[in-house]
């Protein structure tokens, strides 16, 4: 597969531009009774991410490409296949490689639909 499926990409749950920390990424929300958020994005072309913090956990999973985490001047190449946690308070940033897709669980609210 090369997309997340129909069901998972419904424009009401499609996350506002202004949410994004990447440009270019098209991104889906589903919100959980406790706040926390799933998210499922697509990167249609190579960029960077702008750094970033939240006051909850963040866990990224790759499905497809390559994400790079950048934590303290580190970088964290997270591939196809990979999970990674982010603990809440620290400040992270990224780089991703077009057609990479990713599915984040968040520790509280993180996105606006549109």
């Amino acid at each position: 597969m090369d997309d997340f499926p129909e069901f998972m990409k419904h424009p009401a749950n499609r996350i506002a531009p202004s949410d994004q920390a990447t440009p270019g990424v098209e991104g889906y929300v589903f919100n959980g009774k406790d706040d926390s958020q799933m998210a499922f994005w697509t990167c249609r072309k190579t960029a960077a991410s702008s750094a970033h913090v939240h006051a909850y956990d963040e866990y990224m999973l790759v499905v497809q490409g390559c994400f790079t985490l950048i934590i303290d001047g580190k970088r964290i190449p997270v591939e196809a296949g990979e999970e990674y946690l982010i603990p809440g308070g620290v400040p992270h940033s990224g780089e991703v490689l077009a057609g990479t897709r990713t599915i984040h669980a968040f520790g509280g609210h993180r996105a606006d639909r549109l």
